[in-house]
């Protein structure tokens, strides 16, 4: 976790529910712009054929969603019994995190290969379905990733479980909402017209960082590279 978050955090020590759901709400906004979020997000959304402002809306919100999901059934016990996700469960949830982010990274090297991205494609049948589900699911895995840190986060200075429990569901939903605002601004940064005439050369070099970034993400899960999260 980054110093920020220890620092906000602090401001919650023995304080009033308000001031805790305050600090839940920063935590919340700030969480959801940690790189691993935004390689995957941004990589989903840059890889659908309707990259609309709405679109990406409901993408960034459904991740958000199974990223909350994830946080609460894994941060209510840490809340209410101190029971942590073992070590190694854990390590395995962040390398997942990072392959998610690699297989996202194809799929969008694979469209950007059969022209789907080119000035003048036309939708292929977009499924509005199956694509929120899709960044749900997602959105899941990152959630059960990094619930231990973000449990130990809240809880180091908030006294009661109540009182926890309200901070945990403040800081999921904050963690929604703002991926859905910030997938929102990349959606819309997308529709504009230079970046639609300009995304078939942009694609593959935003699928070559998100490989990378995954890769990164995943050894340094498992201990095979430096780790900064």
């Amino acid at each position: 976790m980054f110093g920020l978050d220890h620092w906000v955090a602090g401001f919650s020590d023995g304080t009033t529910l308000l001031v805790v759901a305050l600090v839940a709400i920063v935590l919340g906004l700030r969480h959801a712009t940690d790189p691993d979020h935004l390689a995957a997000v941004t990589t989903l959304v840059a890889g659908t054929e309707e990259r609309a402002t709405r679109a990406a809306a409901r993408l960034g919100f459904s991740w958000g969603l199974g990223h909350a999901t994830s946080l609460f059934v894994f941060g209510v016990p840490i809340v209410l019994f101190k029971a942590y996700l073992p070590e190694p469960v854990e390590q395995g949830a962040e390398a997942t995190v990072g392959v998610l982010i690699i297989a996202l990274a194809i799929w969008l090297l694979v469209r950007w290969r059969r022209g789907l991205f080119h000035v003048h494609a036309h939708p292929h049948g977009i499924n509005h379905v199956r694509r929120p589900l899709q960044a749900y699911g997602i959105g899941l895995v990152h959630g059960t990733g990094g619930s231990a840190g973000v449990g130990i986060l809240l809880l180091a200075s908030i006294h009661g479980h109540l009182l926890a429990l309200a901070a945990l569901a403040i800081f999921a939903i904050c963690t929604a909402l703002s991926m859905a605002l910030l997938s929102t601004g990349f959606g819309r940064a997308l529709a504009s017209a230079p970046m639609r005439a300009s995304f078939n050369r942009l694609a593959p070099a935003l699928a070559a960082f998100s490989l990378a970034f995954g890769a990164w993400y995943a050894l340094g899960a498992l201990d095979l590279a430096p780790y900064f999260f």
